[in-house]
């Protein structure tokens, strides 16, 4: 019995461990994240799709908390963050949403270029008439 057992481990050590490395599995799992991570990146935004107007100034540089974007859309309605609020209850969402910064929050009001100017000029005069003194309008850098 012995014998057996010698010439089994004889076959075994013979054919050696296996060296190589499978990348099929490595490069399917690879190509699976880079079309999640592409089709995902542009739904990381604020999710209010409005056409930007376009600019030349350059981009501006941010340090600190994050800010709280407010958008208005063509048809007239009012979102914080991706919420849709009414101009009445505008002081108090950003409010609500401020937190402990308080009228030191930073806002960006992002205003499609075909939306009513008046009302994003309301918004950004309510923000302004309550406190708020970082305000920022959010544009497109313009393709040259």
């Amino acid at each position: 019995m012995s014998m057996s057992l010698q010439g089994a481990r004889g076959k075994r050590g013979r054919r050696g461990a296996i060296s190589e490395i499978n990348m099929t599995p490595l490069v399917d799992v690879m190509l699976v994240l880079l079309i999640v991570f592409m089709v995902t990146a542009p739904l990381l935004t604020s999710g209010v799709p409005i056409d930007l107007p376009q600019t030349n100034a350059p981009e501006m540089k941010v340090e600190g908390s994050k800010p709280l974007t407010i958008s208005v859309t063509p048809e007239g309605q009012v979102y914080l963050g991706e919420d849709e609020i009414s101009l009445e209850t505008l002081l108090n969402s950003v409010a609500a949403a401020a937190g402990d910064a308080g009228t030191q929050q930073r806002l960006y009001i992002r205003g499609d270029a075909t939306a009513d100017y008046g009302l994003i000029m309301q918004v950004m005069g309510d923000l302004s008439r309550a406190g708020y003194a970082r305000i920022g309008l959010i544009t497109q850098q313009r393709e040259p």
